[in-house]
């Protein structure tokens, strides 16, 4: 319902409290049974970590070498770059020689940043 100046009323959002409130009822009455009428007994084959099936071997927490982060944290850094070329390679008419030059430079920043990376030999594995 609206009123005379097109603003919409309190009442129109009461069927998206009620929807709120059955998921909020719905996920604490579903963990509260759960707690409730599930089994209780608690022995040391329940309490360990299931590995897929696989046997647990040694301490998980174990160091390992930080490339593999930063290769990750590479990865999406460049990924993120390369999906703001998609608006411009949509739109590069509309941007005109303005747009082209602003993408040279964004591709030269990039280019800078990746010769950055591979002489500081960050994509070496040792």
């Amino acid at each position: 319902m609206e009123n005379l100046n097109g603003q919409d009323l309190p009442i129109d959002y009461v069927p998206i409290l009620i929807q709120l409130a059955v998921a909020a009822g719905f996920g604490v009455t579903t963990i509260i049974g759960t707690h409730l009428l599930g089994p209780k007994v608690r022995t040391k084959n329940k309490l360990t970590a299931f590995e897929s099936g696989i046997e647990v071997v040694g301490n998980a927490r174990q160091p390992f070498s930080i490339k593999y982060f930063l290769v990750a944290i590479l990865f999406v850094i460049f990924d993120i770059e390369v999906i703001f070329m998609y608006p411009w390679a949509v739109n590069f008419r509309e941007f005109g020689m303005e747009g082209l030059i602003e993408m040279f430079i964004f591709m030269g920043l990039l280019l800078l940043g990746f010769i950055y990376v591979v002489k500081k030999r960050a994509l070496d594995w040792d």
